[in-house]
């Protein structure tokens, strides 16, 4: 199984950026705790960081046909993007939206999420444990989309 974990603009400043809301751990850090539970469940990790929109919207495009499940942290974009959001819904891969804050507990204007429809689900505030629970819910989709096409393909064929 392999999942994709894209972040989006300034997550690369993890561990510096405002450590009061993100805390000190630096992004490179989340990525190991995630290959370390990856390499002991048989996951195939990617990761993809980029500042720009575009980029993150290629990248989600290039993971039709070869991903199983997307982790996703738009960050800024999550509030104003509808070509992450169009992006997502057009790939068809079973996505999870993560933050490490809370939106719903900061300015208003992070409230809203454009994205956040075009996901199965939603995991923040949990700071980067956040991520450690969305790859776990992006493992369980997966593995609940491949049993469903196994079941159909089955029927077909019975």
């Amino acid at each position: 199984m392999k999942v994709v974990v894209i972040q989006g603009p300034n997550i690369n400043l993890l561990g510096m950026r405002e450590p009061h809301i993100y805390g000190p751990m630096r992004m490179e850090d989340i990525h190991e705790n995630m290959r370390t539970f990856a390499s002991q469940n048989d996951i195939e990790l990617e990761f993809f960081q980029s500042n720009l929109e575009g980029e993150i919207v290629d990248r989600i495009q290039e993971c039709i046909g070869n991903t199983n499940a997307i982790v996703i942290n738009p960050a800024a974009y999550t509030h104003t993007s509808i070509a992450i959001r169009d992006a997502l819904l057009a790939c068809g891969i079973p996505a999870i939206e993560t933050h490490i804050s809370n939106p719903a507990r900061r300015e208003e204007f992070r409230h809203a999420s454009m994205v956040a429809a075009a996901c199965h689900g939603t995991i923040a505030g949990f700071g980067p444990f956040s991520y450690h629970l969305a790859l776990i819910a992006a493992i369980q989709i997966a593995n609940e989309v491949k049993a469903i096409e196994e079941a159909q393909t089955q029927a077909q064929h019975a």
